[in-house]
């Protein structure tokens, strides 16, 4: 669908549910050798994976996911129970 078809629409773009696309729901497995899961992760982890030059120190098992929700909490709670009011519709 071309850009202007799309505009007032919400666009769900079903072609990134692939193996090789890198959109996913927090906490989903990755098909993977070793089974990831999504995990939310820290801006200072980030930091950290920058400062070592090693992405692999946000990747977690799915038996780490859960000891890292039972140690740190839902690190993704917080956009769960986020309150937002939407723009009322503008016309076109």
């Amino acid at each position: 669908m071309s850009n202007a078809a799309r505009k007032g629409k919400v666009f769900v773009d079903w072609s990134e549910n692939d193996e090789h696309k890198t959109t996913i729901c927090v906490y989903s497995l990755r098909v993977r050798d070793e089974a990831t899961a999504s995990t939310p992760v820290t801006w200072d982890e980030v930091a950290n994976c920058l400062r070592n030059k090693q992405a692999d120190l946000s990747k977690f098992r799915s038996d780490q996911v859960l000891a890292r929700l039972d140690k740190r909490g839902d690190l993704f709670e917080p956009v769960e129970i986020l309150r937002q009011k939407l723009p009322k519709k503008r016309e076109m």
